[in-house]
C-alpha cells in the first residue's frame, strides 16, 4: 500500500483512506480510484486542513489563548478571500436567542416590504382613476 513506509508502523497520511474513497465514490462521475490518486487527494486533503488551521491560529485569537477555536476557523473563512467557499460550511456562531431575534425583524421588515408595494399599488390605481375622471 502506497500509505504506509517499510516499517509499517508510521502512516504517511493522517486520513482515513477508505474514508476518503467512500467520499470520492459517492460521486456519480467517479467509477474506479486509482491508489495513487486517493493517496495523493488525502494528502492535498490533509495539507489544505493543515494550512486553514495554521492560519486561523495565526490570524486568530488562538495565539492569545494557546488555542484553536472554532470562531477563529469561521473568522478565517469569512474574512480571508481564499477560504471564503467556506463560509457556509463554517458560520459564525450566534446564539439562539440572538437568531430568534433576526427571524422576527425580518419577518417584519417583509410584512413593512409587502404593505409598502401594496400602498404603492392603491396610489397608481388612485392615479388611473384620478386621469379618467379627469377626461
Amino acid at each position: 500500500m502506497a500509505a504506509r513506509l517499510s516499517g509499517g508502523e508510521n502512516r504517511l497520511v493522517s486520513l482515513p483512506l477508505s474514508r476518503i474513497r467512500v467520499i470520492m465514490k459517492s460521486s456519480p462521475e467517479v467509477s474506479s480510484i486509482n491508489q495513487d490518486a486517493l493517496f495523493l487527494t488525502a494528502k492535498a486533503t490533509e495539507l489544505f486542513v493543515q494550512y486553514l488551521a495554521t492560519y486561523s491560529y495565526k490570524h486568530g485569537r488562538g495565539k492569545e489563548k494557546n488555542a484553536l477555536t472554532y470562531s477563529d476557523l469561521s473568522h478565517t473563512a469569512e474574512e480571508c478571500e481564499t477560504f471564503q467557499f467556506l463560509a457556509d460550511i463554517l458560520p459564525k456562531k450566534i446564539l439562539a436567542s440572538k437568531y430568534l431575534k433576526m427571524l422576527e425583524k425580518e419577518k417584519r421588515d417583509g410584512e413593512v416590504g409587502e404593505d409598502d408595494e401594496e400602498d404603492e399599488e392603491e396610489e397608481d390605481e388612485d392615479e388611473a382613476v384620478d386621469e379618467d375622471v379627469g377626461s
